[in-house]
């Protein structure tokens, strides 16, 4: 048996020795099989990829010869008529067969991706991928674009093994011993703002609450001065809990799991299924608060999967129902009676904007939050005209899904940051610069500060004033301008010229 490392030098390794695979080149013939996941490569790719730019005359039978004396390497038992197990003929060129255990890099990622049950599962999960690497991926083939592609493609696999696996542990309740290494992965890769929540968090549940906003302060400061933006929502959100000590961020019971999943990923399903009843018991309510019932409608089967894993291991989201178009979903929330709705914005039969509309018009409608792959901004414009509460991106983390619900329940409107860049943009030029009739300075500076994505908690602390006095304004400001939800009154504002493209906070 032969197992392969690629996460560091690159080796073959057989019988506890490593294997003498020749020159670089030849190597690199392995290295490539090996990248391509246990697919077959051409033989012209190959020649391509190896010799980038003028390949040699004889590169066909250069790369026949490599791959002749690769399979005496790998398997110098086999007799000379019959046909190599290891490195195989897969016309038009070759492949490598082998055991997902026995490549580090596919074991590897086979850990990273595979469903996780608990905090502690994930953690020995992560734990064991991340003993695989024993230095930067591929190591040796940096010259060649293939392989600085696979590379940047593992490394970033290995990030997020490191954040699943301090995420994990937080959970079950091992703060200190994880806040060095968190240190070093925050420093070390300043606009990753999931490393700087788990910084902040694992610092306060140490009971360092000056050190975790000073996390904070630096991540906004990396990212001002690298990217010229703010905190996104769920640090600025974790920010504002910090500063009230939220009971939510102490560390929780360890017999406690939470999500941990990574971005959704949608593929194509069938239509035509009646609308289902959910299939999985969601995670136990906050004791003395009702549950948030959410109803999920998307055409795509494996997404409505990952909300459902979501919702089920969030404390207090109840799932009601799931539906695969806009007709469905309409009659699912007459009859369920959701607090909110997760609406793909494209769908069969009845697209989820039209649904949308159709929903918000009813009496007395729930909450619509709606989810793209794509933030265009005619999409964007359209769904805030409609009323929404919300507006994210189908590859956002679990936790900026949460928020969202809760944030519309809780009367304000989340638009994911990928998209808040497109809102900016599609008001730039389209301006009129008169305010609506009959407001004062204060209800104007009221609407400014809810477009540059204010919540009533950083309103109240902007102005020095009690949040429900926030929340009755807006209401008011709400119904006497006729909108239908607070998401309306930031494409008013920028509209009518209120706040600008660019300008602070925006």
């Amino acid at each position: 048996m032969v197992t392969f490392r690629a996460l560091g030098p690159f080796e073959a390794i057989t019988d506890g020795e490593t294997l003498d695979l020749g020159g670089q080149r030849q190597q690199a013939v392995l290295a490539r099989l090996l990248v391509a996941g246990g697919r077959a490569v051409p033989v012209s790719v190959l020649i391509d990829e190896l010799w980038p730019g003028e390949p040699p005359a004889q590169a066909l039978s250069t790369i026949q010869g490599y791959v002749s004396r690769l399979r005496r390497a790998l398997e110098p038992n086999r007799a000379p008529r019959e046909e190599a197990g290891v490195l195989v003929s897969a016309p038009p060129g070759y492949a490598l067969r082998a055991a997902v255990e026995d490549v580090d890099s596919w074991h590897f990622e086979h850990l990273v991706k595979s469903d996780h049950d608990g905090p502690a599962a994930t953690l020995e999960r992560m734990e064991t991928a991340l003993a695989l690497w024993r230095g930067p991926a591929l190591a040796g083939f940096q010259e060649l674009a293939w392989a600085q592609t696979e590379a940047t493609r593992l490394d970033e696999l290995r990030l997020l093994a490191v954040e699943r696996r301090a995420d994990a542990a937080l959970r079950l309740g091992r703060t200190g011993p994880m806040i060095p290494d968190l240190e070093a992965h925050a420093s070390a890769h300043p606009l990753r703002e999931e490393a700087w929540r788990l910084l902040a968090l694992a610092l306060y549940r140490a009971g360092r609450q000056g050190d975790a906003l000073g996390a904070l302060r630096r991540a906004r400061e990396a990212l001002r001065d690298e990217l010229g933006l703010d905190l996104g929502p769920t640090l600025q959100r974790l920010e504002q809990d910090i500063l009230v000590q939220a009971e939510h961020l102490d560390a929780p019971d360890p017999a406690a799991g939470g999500p941990l999943n990574g971005p959704l990923k949608g593929s194509p399903s069938g239509h035509g299924v009646e609308p289902s009843a959910p299939s999985a018991p969601s995670a136990p309510s906050v004791p003395g608060v009702a549950a948030l019932r959410v109803l999920i409608a998307d055409d795509q089967a494996l997404v409505r999967t990952g909300l459902k894993v979501i919702l089920d291991s969030e404390p207090g989201l109840d799932l009601v129902g799931e539906a695969e178009n806009g007709e469905q979903a309409i009659a699912l929330v007459q009859s369920a009676r959701p607090d909110v709705v997760l609406m793909d914005i494209q769908m069969p039969r009845l697209d989820g904007l039209a649904a949308a509309r159709r929903i918000l018009a009813a009496e007395a409608p729930p909450k619509v939050i709606m989810m793209t792959t794509f933030g265009t901004d005619e999409n964007l414009y359209a769904a805030l005209r409609a009323g929404v509460s919300g507006f994210v991106l189908k590859t956002s983390a679990p936790e900026q899904l949460i928020a969202a619900v809760r944030a519309a329940v809780a009367g304000d409107a989340l638009l994911d940051p990928a998209v808040t860049t497109h809102l900016i943009a599609a008001f730039a030029g389209r301006r009129d610069p008169a305010a609506p009739e009959g407001l004062s300075d204060s209800d104007i500076d009221l609407i400014k500060l809810v477009a540059r994505g204010f919540t009533n908690r950083q309103i109240a602390m902007t102005l020095a004033v009690p949040e429900q006095e926030v929340a009755d304004e807006v209401t008011a400001l709400l119904r006497g301008l006729g909108l239908v939800d607070r998401a309306q009154l930031v494409v008013l504002a920028y509209e009518r010229g209120l706040v600008s493209p660019g300008s602070p906070g925006a």
